[in-house]
């Protein structure tokens, strides 16, 4: 199967010049929506890192609000675990609505597109703050660069290099085009 094909047809990779929740900017986007409305192309995905885990002894999968909850339920369909939604309370990534982990059980958290690490970074504090290990941690799609911090394994069903750029280093070229401000975060001030 190609993936790359599938998140072309899908109208899952944007290009022009996008201002990233991180504060990056970047000439590439990977609108996650167009893969989460389509349940053949998530299905796929997600059966990537369901297939990368089926022997890694977890309890459950785990997903950050919105997308993640998402891909958090298919993966465990997949794998046959039960899922476990984090939400955001107070500013804080938490598990809610009575939610509790048996002490010292093992989650994958997944979740969709992957730039700084920052929602896996807080989805893991949320696990580890209700009882529960996280084993490893699986993307749809992964941007990233560089260490992330991250405290466990990380797979992803789909890798691609696009470069982001500080908003003091943007090449003439990204800022000739009009910005674009898709996602859902803030709008991160980069330090």
């Amino acid at each position: 199967m190609d993936l790359t094909q599938l998140l072309e047809d899908s109208g899952a990779i944007l290009r022009g010049h996008f201002l990233l929740t991180s504060g990056r900017h970047s000439d590439i986007y990977f609108e996650k929506f167009r893969v989460l409305e389509r349940p053949d192309v998530l299905s796929a995905l997600c059966a990537e890192i369901a297939r990368e885990f089926a022997d890694g002894g977890f309890d459950f999968v785990a997903g950050p609000t919105t997308g993640g909850i998402i891909i958090a339920f298919e993966v465990a369909r997949q794998m046959g675990l039960l899922s476990v939604y984090i939400e955001t309370e107070n500013g804080i990534k938490t598990l809610r609505r009575g939610k509790t982990l048996s002490p010292g059980s093992v989650g994958l958290i997944v979740d969709d597109v992957l730039t700084t690490g920052t929602s896996l970074r807080e989805s893991h504090e949320a696990i580890v703050a209700a009882g529960g290990k996280v084993g490893a941690f699986a993307v749809l799609i992964d941007r990233a660069t560089g260490d992330l911090g991250l405290q466990a394994p990380l797979f992803s069903a789909y890798k691609v290099e696009a470069t982001s750029y500080p908003p003091d280093e943007v090449p003439d070229w990204l800022n000739d085009i009009p910005i674009q401000k898709p996602g859902t975060r803030t709008v991160i001030a980069p330090a």
